[in-house]
């Protein structure tokens, strides 16, 4: 183990156990908040950020504004740019161009330690050899942060994480959410403006994740500050964010809330990532009265004028009815409040229905499904959302 530069500690996972200067030039605003036992959230700004290796690009031209105290979740696939997004935000990285802004603040040339930032890791980086006290005032030990302090910030974090009977014991004597709770500890008592958290609850099972999105949630509301947190798990981004980034391949395919990019996704993969289960997606042609699934004879599921797109419809949107999409049940899958149906409709199209209570159709029959909603609507070509006639009239000139 070793102490890194700018007050950076290396732990044997490798990995940097990340907290905010309170000097030089560490962020004032920070420092006032502490005064009234709050800390103020700061808003975070990327300008246009890169970061290369030779011909591999991780991330391209990203921009985006983390508004101050909000939850704002980084989302996508793995290798989608996330990770390297964050680690950029909190200084572990280099950008290759552009600007990070961190509460007005051009950090992007500054070391993590002065940029007002602590950071939770996948690993959580805790040093086996340390007491739970130890491990969260580690940081502030090693920026000689005054004793009694130090003790203020250790009662705090204590006192919001419920773990005072936890103190004198060692990273191994933990559960996967004590170890959890003892990472978001550290990142309490640096009391930054600012919290990166890189998959925190990935090693968790799926009941404790469940909980510990909600202790996560509120101890964001309660603190004020702005997080910035990655995932790939969708339950995640839609239950916590504010604001939720999609990536897909180093670029940003969305920028919008929850309800937004749920109700509106602007692309066909964003159609296909959001929703459990995600969007049908399947091709429309015109017949006489307007566009219909491909390879079937109704019904219509759109007037628009023109000859080809892609529809989507979520599963939650249809019913069964006495007529409609004429579907072969291939199997169900009964989930206990609800019931999947995987469907073929037309010659191979597949389709997904998620209908209320047990449903149990024989495989092999077939079934209507009816919706009220209208059909999504992409540009095959290009995976645009065509929002309204206009947009595909600009991009198909007659």
């Amino acid at each position: 183990m070793a102490d890194g530069p700018h007050g950076t500690a290396i732990g044997q996972s490798g990995h940097s156990c990340l907290t905010a200067s309170r000097t030089g030039t560490g962020n004032n605003q920070a420092m006032a908040g502490e005064a009234n036992g709050e800390i103020p959230g700061a808003a975070v700004t990327l300008r246009g950020v890169s970061r290369r290796w030779g011909s591999v690009t991780a991330l391209d031209s990203a921009s985006l504004h983390v508004p101050a105290g909000s939850f704002t979740v980084l989302l996508g696939p793995s290798g989608c740019g996330k990770t390297t997004c964050l680690r950029i935000v909190a200084g572990l990285e280099t950008a290759s161009s552009g600007r990070i802004e961190i509460a007005g603040r051009d950090v992007t040339n500054l070391p993590p330690a002065e940029r007002g930032v602590s950071m939770v890791f996948q690993s959580y980086a805790l040093f086996p050899h340390l007491s739970v006290a130890e491990n969260i005032v580690f940081g502030l030990k090693a920026r000689r942060v005054p004793e009694a302090e130090r003790a203020r910030r250790l009662d705090r974090a204590v006192e919001i994480l419920g773990i005072s009977r936890l103190l004198a014991r060692r990273p191994s004597q933990l559960s996967g959410g004590q170890q959890q709770r003892v990472a978001l500890g550290r990142a309490i008592v640096a009391e930054a403006p600012v919290c990166l958290m890189d998959e925190p609850l990935s090693n968790l099972d799926a009941q404790l994740r469940a909980d510990m999105r909600r202790e996560i949630l509120s101890l964001q509301r309660r603190l004020g500050i702005t997080m910035l947190y990655v995932t790939h798990d969708q339950t995640e981004a839609m239950g916590m964010a504010d604001q939720v980034v999609l990536l897909r391949e180093g670029r940003i395919e969305q920028d919008a809330s929850p309800a937004e990019i749920y109700d509106q996704p602007a692309t066909i993969f964003a159609a296909g990532f959001i929703g459990t289960p995600p969007m049908n997606l399947f091709p429309l042609q015109r017949t006489g009265a307007g566009l219909v699934i491909a390879g079937t004879n109704g019904p219509v599921l759109s007037t628009a004028p023109i000859e080809v797109a892609t529809g989507g419809i979520r599963p939650e949107d249809f019913y069964r009815a006495d007529t409609g999409i004429a579907a072969r049940v291939d199997h169900a899958e009964y989930l206990g409040a609800d019931t999947v149906l995987n469907c073929t409709v037309g010659a191979d199209i597949s389709l997904l229905a998620r209908l209320p209570g047990r449903v149990a159709p024989a495989p092999g029959s077939i079934i209507h499904l009816a919706t009220d909603k209208k059909s999504h609507l992409f540009d095959p070509r290009t995976g645009q959302r065509l929002a309204a006639l206009a947009d595909y009239m600009e991009t198909h000139p007659s």
